[in-house]
């Protein structure tokens, strides 16, 4: 499996995940989860995808500033339906690193450690998501904006011809790094990540 250098350069989110202790999945219940996983899940890797990874990252270091982020104890409400835009997919992979599912999910054991009915949409908010800690309340709302980082001005019509099948190996090649180039430098190289993502606190 090959893939972009930087996807590994990306700091991992440290949890602690109380189902994974007590089934003996991860020792101390501590985990990480990568940005190489996200996009595992995602299928690709996106300023999206981006966003949801730093949206998650930054929200939870918030909310938790001097212990980890207890997974699976933290609810992820949506401003926008499910269905609008790329609502869903920010939605798939915040709920994925804080352990936090819909109706289908994860229902607990003897009413300890359910994942269900905590990742809800169309939340009046004023920023994009909100995260909220389930056992003191405390809730941070975050919002993300990427168009301080333009994309290479090659990139849309090489994704034209690819789109229609008339761009040659090389431009194939060459669009796809210039996508993940904007990715990396919405993840690794911005300032520390305040031209796209603000903190609004509840």
């Amino acid at each position: 499996m090959t893939y972009p250098d930087f996807f590994t350069q990306v700091p991992n989110i440290k949890l602690y995940d109380p189902l994974s202790e007590f089934l003996g999945a991860f020792e101390d219940g501590e985990l990480e989860i990568s940005y190489l996983e996200c996009v595992k899940l995602a299928g690709h890797s996106c300023p999206t995808v981006a966003g949801a990874y730093l949206m998650a990252k930054i929200g939870l270091e918030t909310l938790y500033p001097n212990t980890l982020p207890e997974r699976g104890s933290i609810k992820v409400e949506m401003r926008d339906a499910e269905t609008a835009g790329v609502t869903g997919v920010i939605a798939n992979v915040i709920g994925f690193i804080a352990g936090a599912n819909g109706v289908g999910g994860f229902k607990g054991i003897q009413g300890n450690f359910s994942r269900d009915n905590l990742l809800a949409f169309d939340v009046p908010m004023q920023g994009e998501v909100k995260l909220t800690r389930l056992d003191n309340q405390q809730s941070v709302i975050l919002n993300y904006n990427p168009s301080s980082i333009p994309a290479d001005p090659m990139m849309q019509p090489l994704m034209g011809k690819s789109l229609k099948n008339i761009a040659s190996e090389e431009e194939k090649k060459t669009f796809g790094m210039l996508w993940q180039k904007r990715v990396e430098t919405i993840l690794l190289e911005t300032n520390n990540h305040k031209q796209i993502i603000t903190i609004i606190k509840d």
